[in-house]
Parts: C-alpha cells; structure tokens; sequence
C-alpha cells in the first residue's frame, strides 16, 4: 500500500514538473513573438528627438507623447495616409465578400460550360508569386489606364481574390443541394436562392474572408508604393516610409505611426477572434 502511494505520489510530481516546462516554453515562445510588438509600443512613446540617434534601447529613457505628435505634424497627410489605407481596405471586404461569394457559389452549385477549366485557371492564379503580376498590372492601371494616384488603382487588383473563390468554393459545396432545389421550388431565383439561402447560412466564412482581406488589403506595401507619387495618396504603410532618410532615421515618429497603424488590427481581432478559430476548418468541409 505504502508502495502504491508513492508511485502515485512520483506521477503527480513528474505531471505537475512537465507542467511547469511545458508552461515556461509557452511563455517564452509567446515572448518572442511578440517582442517586436511589445519593442514598437514601448519606442513609440520615447522622445522624438532621441529616435535620430544611432544607439537605441528596449526601453525610452523617458515616457511622452512627442513622437505620436511629431508623426501628425511630419506631414499635413499623416491622417490622410490613415484615411486612404481605410477606404481602400473596406472597399476590397465589400467587393470580394460580394464578387468573391457569388464566384464560389457559381462553382460550387451551378452547372455551366468550362466550369472545370475556369476553375482550374484560378487555381493556377493562385501558384504564381505575387510579385511576378506587379509588372503587368503596374502597365496596364498606370500605362494604360492612367489610373496612377487614384483610389480605383489602390482598389481594383484587390476587389476579388483566386483565394477567396476557393475558399467560399469549398465552403458551399459542402451546403445540401436540397435546400437549393427547394428554394427554386418555392419560386425563388438564382439570385434569391443566394441570398436568402446560401448567404443566411455562411456568416462563418464571409466573416473570415472580410477579417483576412482587410488585414491583407491594410498590411500591403508594395503595391500602393508602385501606384501612388503623390503624398497625399499614399497609404499609412508607404507613409511611413517617409520617416527614413539618407543618413538617419525619425524612429520614434515611424513607431507611433506603426503602432496606430496596428490599433486596427487590434479591434478587429480581439472583437472577431472566434471567426479565426473557426476559420481554420472553414476550407476543409467536403461535399
């Protein structure tokens, strides 16, 4: 008996130790990935003055709010960049929860002619690196269309995604055909069935795609840089990169800028973070 107890005292004590380790190394993985956050945070209320200098702390030698007003009164722009970022964001949710879904849909539950082949073209869209249809794009919406500086250029490469098809593709096929047919036999058109059907029913994933493009469409660098000269149509993310110089650096501004530029990101995590829990199954559902 006495055995008994001390072998079941051992196991609880090897639990409760393998607890602790794996707890630690959670903390510290957790640590490290947030440390460039937590050092952005923490340097955006440092002097503005001091971000010039070439030798830089973890910690501000004093707290204050000079760098959040120096990055205001950098540029008359600086809330502009906020702006622009916003509106080209939220006008990519609505065209690819919009154009997006309806594409899926039609994949997923319509019969037409070269469905497969169209399909298996997106797909092949979605293998070819971002970068290698910036030349193209960048001629035809600013070398053709002269749509250079305008919110349509920082728009309309982003209203529909070959992702999001797929992704709403693979969610309705796993919706039952009968609710379908049973709609049409009520009266209802493809239209109506759509969206007093298949919408109803997919609040999950038109969620997740709305999160993940205006994360995307809000985080993008590159091509707001190919398509915007004028200051007053830049992005936050080309904005800031207006506080890096030749020789030196405004450090303490750019990280205010970063830091507001992440409240966004914030909001919409913390408010929506069941629908990126969710979002993790939502391509895996089989018809």
């Amino acid at each position: 008996m006495t055995g008994l107890y001390s072998r079941h005292a051992n196991n609880r004590k090897v639990y409760y130790i393998r607890n602790i380790i794996l707890a630690a190394l959670l903390f510290f993985m957790a640590f490290i990935c947030l440390f460039p956050l937590i050092y952005m945070i923490l340097n955006s209320f440092g002097p503005a003055v001091e971000a010039a200098g070439a030798g830089r702390s973890i910690m501000p030698a004093k707290f204050t709010l000079d760098s959040y007003k120096a990055f205001f009164a950098f540029s008359e722009f600086s809330g502009r960049w906020l702006l622009n970022s916003f509106v080209s964001s939220v006008a990519q949710v609505i065209g690819n929860v919009v154009f997006a879904s309806m594409a899926g849909y039609a994949f997923a539950k319509m019969k037409f002619r070269g469905k497969n082949l169209l399909f298996y073209l997106i797909m092949v869209g979605m293998m070819i690196p971002y970068q290698v249809t910036q030349v193209p794009l960048y001629i035809l919406m600013v070398n053709k269309f002269r749509l250079s500086n305008t919110y349509l250029a920082l728009i309309l490469p982003g209203m529909v995604t070959a992702y999001n098809i797929f992704l709403t593709k693979q969610f309705f096929t796993g919706i039952p055909t009968e609710l379908i047919e049973s709609g049409k036999l009520d009266g209802c058109s493809q239209m109506g069935v759509f969206v007093r059907i298949i919408v109803p029913l997919s609040k999950t994933v038109l969620a997740v795609l709305a999160i993940t493009t205006f994360l995307s469409s809000w985080n993008t660098f590159f091509w707001p840089f190919l398509v915007t000269s004028h200051e007053s149509m830049f992005t936050i993310q080309v904005g800031l990169k207006q506080f890096k110089f030749a020789n030196t650096t405004m450090f303490g501004p750019m990280m205010a800028g970063a830091t507001i530029s992440a409240v966004p990101m914030f909001i919409l995590f913390f408010s929506l973070q069941k629908y990126f829990l969710e979002g993790v199954t939502v391509g895996a559902v089989k018809g």
